[in-house]
């Protein structure tokens, strides 16, 4: 009878199975230079397959629309909020106070004076602006955070901007984002900038949520760079401006 002499010997299948379960980093940094044969059955489309269903990524409506299993996979094990701090947690951590007039940026708790709670109860915190402009930003360094410059060039997978702002009841303010998706020179390839967002006093005070998804961008993002803010719009002294929490800046998969 023969006698199997290394994990080579397996069927094909049977090693999809065992290399599937292995990390992603693994497989392209180890396993891929092994031998002829592993390289191609780590380059399969049924271990990035099998890999996607076993963690979860895998739904069948989306079968069809799946063009590299394996950029997929990546992008579903990369997916999470860029942004870093976005519900005050760690006070200013992260962020960098571009703008800080008036009585300054602040942190209060939800629902706040005159206020009303999130629609998402783990947010329990957000930033309140002054009488004078209070802008503050973060710059995301993509290749930090595993989205390598091949990635972004090749395959554009969509960036979801999300942010949620509010009024208190009794002051107007005003609310303004700005998002730029910078080259490695720091040269502005796409951006979003919407007309600012003017609350009149006595409004319902309500948190509103604006979203915006960046797709067909021009190659060499390097950085995203996300700016927010405003002022309240009668001048009191204290914090009467716009409110802003659970900011996001998510990448792809779904346009593959």
């Amino acid at each position: 009878c023969s006698v199997m002499t290394s994990i080579s010997d397996l069927p094909e299948d049977v090693l999809v199975e065992l290399l599937s379960m292995l990390p992603a980093q693994d497989l392209l940094c180890a396993c891929r230079l092994v031998c002829t044969q592993w390289r191609y059955v780590v380059d399969l489309t049924t271990l990035w397959k099998r890999k996607c269903q076993r963690e979860g990524f895998h739904t069948q409506n989306l079968e069809r629309n799946i063009s590299d299993w394996k950029i997929f996979y990546m992008l579903c094990n990369l997916k999470r909020n860029l942004i870093k701090n976005p519900c005050a947690e760690e006070s200013f951590r992260h962020w960098k106070l571009d703008n800080n007039e008036g009585d300054r940026w602040r942190i209060e708790e939800l629902p706040g004076p005159l206020g009303r709670e999130m629609p998402d109860p783990k947010v329990h915190k957000y930033f309140v602006t002054s009488f004078g402009l209070c802008l503050k930003s973060q710059l995301i360094t993509l290749k930090n955070e595993g989205y390598w410059n091949e990635l972004m060039d090749e395959k554009r997978p969509e960036i979801v901007i999300k942010d949620w702002y509010a009024a208190r009841f009794d002051c107007g303010c005003r609310y303004e984002i700005t998002v730029r998706l910078l080259s490695e020179d720091y040269i502005v390839l796409q951006e979003f900038h919407p007309e600012p967002v003017i609350i009149e006093q006595w409004s319902d005070a309500m948190w509103r949520e604006i979203s915006y998804t960046f797709h067909n961008y021009p190659a060499g993002v390097r950085y995203i760079w996300f700016q927010h803010g405003g002022h309240d719009t009668q001048f009191w002294a204290g914090w009467y401006g716009i409110r802003v929490t659970n900011s996001s800046i998510t990448i792809g998969p779904w346009t593959l």
